[in-house]
């Protein structure tokens, strides 16, 4: 398979670091002109000037963004659409606080909410006007495991996530007659700087050290070991590109077989 995306305007959040970062690189070498999105404007920057060119023509930008500031995001993301146009959307965000359901309280839930599900609507929403007329499309949602299990210490995450998964079905039933395909994938465990700000956050909780919790979840994934950022873009590259264009409407697990031992 040969993968190219001249001409093709991407647009991925969560992109400086960790899987954003995997996702963002991988397109890039597939030709596409790239907008990144985050919060730190001197890290896009340097990120941005290390993503590849491959194409004469190809050029790619950034936007300052603050997911957890949901009506400075709304701005800022209209902003951008007034302007830009993209064929495929990878909706990536940070996580919210780990933490038990019995230490949260509603406007906890109500910040994951924005965080989570408001920034992936309102840029989808944004998004679908110009993938409609050009009756072409791909979005992408960078989801968790949990929506099939819930993972312990993660109640926002959990709880937030499974609305999107569950809304990004619904879209893409009725989006689909457009040849726009909607897929998320399952994230399991990748080596990232969020996942090891989890395990140090159950380390604290209990008398196991960082690396003793990272060996044990590691022990729990048949391929044991956590996924690299690369391989994240891989198979957003694949999902994104005409190879994918009957693929609609699914959540594929992306775990190193993690999901199939629960």
């Amino acid at each position: 398979m040969n993968i190219q995306f001249f001409s093709k305007n991407a647009l991925v959040g969560g992109a400086t670091q960790g899987i954003g970062a995997g996702i963002a690189i991988e397109l890039a070498k597939c030709g596409a002109n790239v907008t990144i999105m985050a919060r730190n404007e001197a890290k896009l920057k340097d990120f941005m000037a290390s993503l590849p060119i491959v194409g004469p023509e190809q050029k790619h930008q950034y936007l300052v963004v603050d997911f957890s500031d949901f009506n400075n995001y709304k701005k800022s993301i209209r902003e951008y659409f007034n302007t830009n146009s993209i064929d495929i959307l990878v909706n990536n965000t940070n996580g919210p606080e780990p933490g038990l359901a019995l230490e949260k309280n509603t406007e906890d839930y109500q910040k994951a909410f924005d965080l989570l599900f408001k920034t992936v609507c309102e840029t989808t929403l944004l998004a679908l006007p110009y993938m409609i007329s050009q009756k072409k499309g791909r979005i992408i949602n960078v989801s968790s495991l949990s929506v099939k299990e819930p993972i312990g210490n993660l109640a926002l995450s959990n709880s937030i996530r499974s609305a999107v998964v569950a809304w990004a079905k619904t879209l893409s039933n009725e989006v689909a007659q457009h040849h726009i395909t909607v897929n998320n994938i399952l994230t399991g465990y990748f080596d990232t700087e969020r996942i090891q700000k989890l395990v140090n956050h159950e380390a604290e909780q209990t008398n196991a050290s960082s690396d003793e919790i990272k060996k044990a979840r590691e022990n729990k994934i048949p391929m044991k070991r956590f996924g690299k950022p690369e391989e994240y873009g891989h198979l957003v590259a694949f999902l994104a590109s005409e190879y994918a264009s009957y693929l609609t409407g699914t959540s594929i697990p992306l775990d190193g077989g993690l999901n199939n031992t629960y």
